[in-house]
């Protein structure tokens, strides 16, 4: 979890244009563990392990992104640490949350709704606390990077589906 954490802030400073960081494709691989988890060992394990990607990914991401930020400086770091330390927290919450409520449904729609409406709190959280009063084009960033995750959520449905099965748990 915390090296998805750390992983996905060094990448959003990569855009792929206007409309997209390449953080869009690794960012909900964060869901698929978490849902993944709460399918197997409950939702307090799930909080856990929330807990841990945001205990170590934060200072992780601050350090990573300080050495190899490619502008900015100190103060973009911490920043950037910030704005997805708070997104993490709130979005993975959500996820947790939505999911438990929809374990007993289908085997796919705990995942799929639990991690869309989470991941559209932490894309709004992130990019608006990380890059608003910047040159950075966040909101078209933010539509894009979204629009890609939500393509992700789809596409990580069967590794879910078959990781889940192959505990015995779906």
């Amino acid at each position: 979890m915390a090296i998805t954490l750390v992983v996905s802030n060094y990448l959003v400073q990569f855009p792929l244009g206007d409309w997209l960081t390449l953080a869009a494709f690794t960012y909900p691989i964060a869901f698929l563990v978490t849902d993944c988890v709460n399918r197997s060992a409950g939702v307090s394990v799930a909080a856990k392990v929330a807990l841990f990607g945001f205990i170590f990914g934060v200072p992780l991401s601050l350090a990573f992104n300080y050495f190899t930020a490619t502008d900015g400086g100190w103060l973009a770091a911490v920043r950037i640490a910030a704005a997805s330390g708070m997104a993490f927290a709130i979005g993975q919450g959500t996820d947790i949350a939505i999911f438990n409520r929809l374990r007993k449904r289908a085997w796919w729609l705990p995942p799929l709704f639990s991690s869309l409406p989470a991941s559209i709190l932490d894309t709004a959280l992130f990019f608006s606390l990380a890059f608003a009063g910047t040159d950075v084009p966040w909101v078209t960033l933010a539509w894009g990077d979204l629009a890609i995750k939500a393509l992700m959520l789809l596409l990580l449905l069967p590794p879910y589906r078959l990781l889940t099965k192959q505990w015995k748990i779906a």
